[in-house]
């Protein structure tokens, strides 16, 4: 098995925290991932995985090796593409993260135009929290991040930033007389930013309303449609069900809010990368970043 290879093992296993998970997600051998491990643990000369109940979790020396090995990983796959990228411009893999509403109502129209023109191109895209999208770009495991603002000490480069404005919205009934510290808020998932940013309105208004979690956009839109109760969400992603009277925007202090789109890249990037910035540029909702 490559270094690669054991290295991929390794991490799937410190991912789910099992060895049976990782072979299914290898697609291989319970006996080739405990096989990796037996090696990489004895180049190392430490222990890097310890028993936790019926699986395995992390020492503490494995988390910092974790760390390295996913960097390792995602930044050989980015040399290859950018390898392949200056032999057929055009033609190499971008990898893409992105928050969930950028994800679900900002990325499918623009990547659907820039395979217009670029149909050789590669891509792959990642949904997930804000808590796992920047992770990955500093483990070189994507290219490109749509999201929020960057956290403090992003190692990247904001090139390109749009408007996104957040807006509480329920039931139509609602909005006659609507009571913040009243009502039921439906919450997206942990590490979502949209939670982080619900739950600081809330506290700048000293209540503490029932709160019911949904895990995800669509939950919590769908929640809100059904009369669940009330949720903050980007205006545009639910664009469609205000002007079709199925929500309406209600009056919470401090809102609405606005919280930008930006697209992180590294400060090196592949060719490819650099023709999907371009092309995202062209539209006239995204705009380069001030100063």
């Amino acid at each position: 098995m490559t270094t690669n290879a054991r290295l991929r093992a390794f991490v799937e296993v410190a991912e789910t925290g099992s060895v049976r998970a990782a072979a299914e997600r290898l697609y291989i051998t319970e006996s080739a991932v405990s096989a990796a491990i037996t090696s990489l643990v004895k180049d190392v000369g430490v222990a890097l995985l310890e028993r936790n109940g019926r699986g395995v979790r992390l020492t503490p020396a494995g988390e910092r090796y974790a760390d390295y090995a996913r960097t390792i990983l995602g930044l050989h796959e980015q040399a290859e593409a950018a390898a392949r990228d200056q032999v057929r411009p055009g033609e190499g893999l971008i990898r893409i993260a992105a928050v969930t509403t950028a994800g679900e109502h900002v990325l499918p129209d623009l990547l659907t135009s820039f395979r217009a023109t670029h149909a050789r191109s590669q891509l792959r895209l990642q949904v997930a929290p804000r808590d796992a999208v920047w992770p990955m770009l500093s483990h070189h495991e994507v290219d490109l991040v749509v999201a929020g603002r960057p956290p403090e000490g992003t190692r990247g480069r904001v090139r390109a930033v749009r408007s996104n404005t957040l807006v509480v919205v329920g039931r139509p009934a609602l909005a006659a007389d609507f009571n913040p510290g009243g009502a039921t808020w439906l919450m997206r998932e942990q590490g979502s930013g949209v939670r982080a940013t619900c739950l600081a309105v809330l506290g700048t208004l000293d209540v503490e309303p029932a709160q019911l979690a949904l895990g995800s956009h669509g939950a919590v839109v769908a929640g809100a449609v059904a009369g669940l109760g009330v949720t903050l969400v980007a205006r545009e992603a639910v664009a469609e069900k205000l002007a079709a009277g199925q929500l309406v925007e209600l009056p919470v202090p401090g809102t609405p809010l606005d919280r930008p789109w930006h697209v992180v890249t590294h400060r090196s990037t592949t060719a490819s990368t650099e023709l999907l910035v371009a092309h995202l540029l062209t539209d006239h909702r995204w705009a380069l970043p001030a100063g």
